[in-house]
């Protein structure tokens, strides 16, 4: 089922007020927000806060919510909102904000060199995350054409939720070296495509990956 579909299923069952449908909403997604928030604050209690407060927001709009807008836009959106009000109480700003000029009009000097320097790990980071998405995107569909659901739900477990190799043992009823070797599958998969990729290798623990 096409993922927009899915997630009009889902809001569909939330606004009947189905429990369960509100918890998948929340295991879906609350993985991303959470990454989303934390790359921003450098703080995973006031990002948690930030993705509850989010969740909350969804459910104020949801009489108002267009089916047409893809849920995950949606949540985001609201969760960028929501940093911007935290960012602005904590007196942030954005890495890049404007470059001052002095008396004479011209950029002082190292600012522009400092911006494009910035703007320039910027690209990479965002190639960097391109190849991490593209390769577990080829990954997961071929564990689901393969009907390998255990190596896809230790791998959500692990790098989407964050949950230690030992929880999500338990939470899998398998053992912790069959987690490990799962997750050693993956990195290894991550670091061949870093290898082959125009800019080289580069670190997967960026990602929370290692």
């Amino acid at each position: 089922m096409p993922a927009d579909e899915s997630d009009r299923l889902l809001v569909a069952r939330i606004r009947q007020q189905e429990q369960d449908a509100w918890q998948e909403c929340i295991d879906r997604y609350e993985g991303r927000l959470l990454a989303f928030a934390d790359s921003r604050l450098r703080d995973r209690a006031a990002a948690e806060d930030v993705v509850q407060e989010a969740f909350l927001g969804f459910l104020t709009a949801l009489p108002n919510y267009d089916d047409r807008t893809p849920l995950e836009n949606f949540l985001f959106a609201i969760t960028a909102h929501k940093l911007t009000d935290v960012l602005r109480k904590l007196g942030r700003r954005p890495p890049l904000s404007p470059i001052a000029t002095d008396s004479s009009g011209q950029e002082p000097p190292g600012r522009t060199r400092v911006a494009s320097s910035l703007m320039r790990s910027q690209e990479r980071q965002s190639h960097e995350q391109r190849v991490v998405s593209d390769c577990l995107r080829g990954l997961v569909q071929q564990w689901i054409e393969r009907g390998e659901y255990e190596r896809l739900r230790c791998i959500e477990l692990l790098f989407v939720l964050g949950h230690a190799n030992k929880d999500v043992a338990a939470r899998l009823n398998i053992s912790e070296q069959a987690v490990a070797n799962h997750k050693h599958f993956v990195v290894a998969k991550l670091k061949d495509a870093a290898q082959k990729s125009p800019h080289g290798q580069f670190e997967t623990a960026l990602f929370g990956l290692e």
